[in-house]
């Protein structure tokens, strides 16, 4: 089966993409996506071949995660997420362990978001016991602490919003612009829902947090109010 996904994907190629994403996802030396390959199919293809295959068992998915090039990996994720949906919570169990086995395979900004927030996010939704978030936000690893931030997603569509709050407070002195950018992404989702949450967490980090992420986290307020938080920050700089 894992032949045969392959030769699916493989009727997809577009050469020009071939070109255009790996610049699109950096890959070039010293960037976060260095060395990653790409064959160029677009992600409305790479679900097609994955919804055709969803029944591929987790051996076929875990060869795949295993490939270089990253559309195979993503297809994997995309399996991994529509089995979950479908699955007994045994076989959850063992798609959630698989997916925090790997996840150095998991290894750009898009392979992250598709799948952490209906993966992680939801196994752990109906549980009391969400410290594994807690550890992946202080891992070395770039991509564990975008999983960590980013699964909380699923809690914010739910209107659960204590993880969100307090990883975004662990996380806001975050360097990396992929990091900053997805805590502001959460943070202005949670704020879509509960603004004075929002505001809260910007009167206590507004003046300090990464512009980048502040930027992100205010870009659904008006006009007036996004330029009082950047305001703050000004006065600080």
């Amino acid at each position: 089966m894992h032949t045969a996904i392959l030769q699916s994907l493989r009727l997809h190629i577009d050469a020009e993409k071939a070109i255009v994403l790996p610049r699109f996802f950096k890959t070039g030396e010293g960037e976060y996506g260095e060395g990653d390959k790409f064959m160029g199919i677009a992600v409305p293809h790479i679900r097609l071949v994955a919804k055709e295959y969803s029944h591929a068992p987790l051996e076929v998915v875990n060869r795949l995660l295993d490939s270089e090039w990253h559309e195979c990996r993503m297809c994997a994720l995309l399996i991994l997420v529509m089995k979950y949906k479908k699955s007994t919570e045994e076989e959850r169990q063992a798609i959630f362990d698989l997916y925090l086995s790997r996840t150095e395979r998991i290894n750009n900004w898009d392979l992250v978001d598709l799948s952490a927030p209906n993966i992680v996010g939801e196994h752990l939704y109906s549980s009391t016991e969400r410290t594994i978030l807690y550890q992946l936000a202080e891992s070395p690893l770039l991509w564990e602490r975008r999983i960590a931030i980013v699964s909380t997603l699923n809690f914010i569509r739910k209107g659960d919003f204590g993880d969100t709050f307090a990883l975004a407070d662990k996380l806001v002195d975050s360097r990396h612009d992929l990091m900053q950018k997805a805590v502001g992404w959460m943070l202005r989702e949670m704020g879509k829902r509960d603004i004075s949450l929002l505001r809260i967490f910007l009167d206590k980090h507004a003046a300090t947090m990464p512009r980048t992420m502040l930027r992100y986290a205010i870009e659904k307020m008006d006009v007036t109010e996004r330029r009082d938080w950047m305001e703050r920050k000004k006065m600080i700089e």
